[in-house]
């Protein structure tokens, strides 16, 4: 047991007047006691309890949900890997996270025509819609693996916090984590976010653990690296922050000798480093021994300094060109939307307003406080570092993007920030227990009361997930996923109507049923029935499209994400 976690846990010195009376025990002290006691039986209890709820909600949204606008490419990529061994499809994202999800598809065992041509879109859409495959079926399989890691960072969080602020922190951390719609949201899908910032979030916790052993959990710590590195590029800028972190984590355990504690210290960086790297390479080899990289489109050309960096890193070539490919998307105009307003281009506080709006204010709240605590309370400090800026660090790097498409793009905070929130637990204040704990309900309740609409999530202040796409778009409340949903609701209720469909999505309309037109094709004077949007489409609606929903009265909603209009 760490110095830390017996602070916590350790019972107070005696009275010499006598024990106190249970009643007048501090409520940590009586909360601390109970544990002791029964700590055997119910820590492990509570923690299936909390997986057990959040791999519930995750496997029903998962069941339920058509494929979203990203997930065709990474399982075509996938499924391609599987059966063609070959680096064609999707070279902007490195191949784990995929390689994550062809262990499911491994299973499905789709029929696949590797023969026919398209773009990665395309390719994904054939295989789930085009190939005598069933989509529902398909999609599942590729996403469990993803459910299955999500839930095996929530473990990560456990004991990240518990070596931080005790078992109690420990299980107020997993608490938050499970109840965290963002993480589930994302999480029941195959995508590659949540993977990609589980491995930052485990590399962090080992570089922590490193003060106890260097040798054993530093390597460990760089081949975490490595692997949120091979999942997703936005990883890159974790590397000088977790190379710095093993440097103070070395230092600080070194003797006297500071010149030698800093050679030992940027020793142990290099260890990340190496170890980073060579993960990397094994993912690209695990695909193809030979490492060709046939990519399906062009490459783009960029110059300057950008093009320079992508050639200049220690990578498989496919992951330069990725690089390259991910610097061409970030030059391309795309349009946001942010509390009612649409524009090109990106504001560099829309992840900080998207995941006020997104993140339960229980959450919001414990994170704030215990930010504070981690940062004052003296025996905290040591670990505000490794708690605090990997995510700052990965935030102002994503808020310089160019693409204002979710909060999917900043999941890491909610995983790092339930670790900080728990230290709210170590402050002197006798009430410091039953607030948390009030607040990690308030959560719970939040997040259970929008099951299963996890995708479309906001918090009560914005009026919940019925009113978020009055304030966002795209992966914050329509990514596609409700197209199932849709062809159960007309089928149940507008039978034998007219639709006209304007759908945003990567599901194929007429594969569950939907016989629409679209209306922006035909005059508005033809356009009678029922008029059916997807509420990025309504937030980005103008011309013909616009003139057609003022003229329309909205009746139903689906899944919070696609308005009914009767015309």
């Amino acid at each position: 047991m760490t110095r830390e976690q017996h602070s916590v846990l350790a019972p107070e010195a005696p009275d010499p007047a006598g024990p106190a009376p249970r009643a007048a025990l501090p409520a940590r002290a009586r909360l601390t006691a109970g544990l002791r006691r029964h700590r055997r039986w119910l820590v492990p209890l509570l923690v299936a309890l909390l997986l057990a709820q959040m791999a519930g909600a995750m496997v029903t949204t998962a069941a339920r949900q058509t494929p979203t606008i990203d997930e065709p490419v990474y399982v075509g990529t996938a499924t391609d890997y599987l059966r063609e061994h070959r680096v064609r499809y999707n070279p902007e994202h490195p191949p784990l996270g995929k390689l994550v999800i062809m262990a499911g598809i491994a299973v499905a065992d789709p029929r696949y025509d590797a023969s026919y041509h398209g773009d990665q879109g395309e390719v994904g859409r054939h295989l789930l819609y085009e190939s005598g495959n069933d989509p529902w079926r398909l999609m599942l399989w590729a996403r469990l693996p993803v459910i299955v890691l999500t839930l095996l960072f929530g473990l990560v969080v456990l004991a990240f916090a518990r070596e931080v602020v005790g078992t109690v922190g420990g299980l107020a951390a997993l608490a938050l984590y499970a109840f965290s719609p963002d993480v589930i949201a994302h999480g029941s899908l195959a995508t590659l976010d949540v993977p990609a910032a589980g491995f930052v979030l485990t590399s962090a916790w080992l570089v922590w653990r490193a003060r106890r052993g260097p040798r054993l959990y530093l390597p460990l710590a760089g081949a975490a690296l490595g692997a949120a590195l091979a999942t997703k590029m936005s990883a890159l800028p974790a590397i000088p922050v977790l190379m710095l972190l093993a440097v103070l984590t070395v230092y600080r355990r070194a003797g006297a000798d500071r010149r030698r504690a800093l050679v030992r210290g940027l020793a142990g960086a290099a260890v990340v480093a190496v170890a980073a790297i060579a993960v990397v390479w094994v993912s690209y080899l695990a695909v193809d021994p030979r490492l060709r990289f046939a990519p399906a489109d062009p490459v783009p050309v960029v110059h300057g300094l950008r093009g320079r960096l992508a050639g200049l890193l220690p990578f498989p070539r496919a992951y330069r060109d990725g690089m390259l490919v991910q610097f061409a998307f970030e030059d391309r105009p795309w349009q946001g939307y942010l509390f009612g307003r649409l524009y090109t281009g990106s504001l560099w506080y829309y992840l900080p307003a998207a995941l006020l709006v997104k993140t339960p204010l229980g959450m919001l709240a414990l994170w704030a406080a215990g930010s504070v605590a981690v940062l004052r309370v003296r025996r905290l400090r040591p670990a505000a570092p490794y708690v605090l800026l990997p995510p700052a660090v990965l935030l102002a790097a994503a808020m310089t993007g160019s693409r204002d498409f979710g909060t999917r793009y900043a999941v890491f905070v909610p995983m790092f920030l339930a670790v900080g929130a728990a230290c709210l637990l170590a402050v002197r204040w006798r009430w410091a227990p039953v607030v948390t704990g009030a607040l990690v309900l308030f959560v719970a309740v939040s997040s259970v009361r929008t099951f299963p609409y996890y995708l479309p999530y906001s918090n009560e202040v914005f009026g919940g997930p019925a009113k978020t796409h009055l304030r966002l778009h795209d992966s914050n409340v329509d990514w596609g996923q409700d197209l199932g949903r849709l062809a159960d609701r007309l089928a149940h209720r507008y039978r034998g109507e007219r639709v006209w469909l304007v759908y945003k999505g990567a599901g194929v309309p007429a594969y569950y049923g939907i016989h629409a037109a679209d209306p922006r094709r035909v005059p508005p004077s033809e356009v009678h029935g029922l008029l059916v949007v997807s509420d990025s489409s309504v937030a980005k609606a103008r011309g013909r499209l616009a003139e057609l929903i003022d003229s329309s009265r909205p009746i139903d909603d689906v899944g919070h994400s696609i308005t009914i209009y009767r015309r």
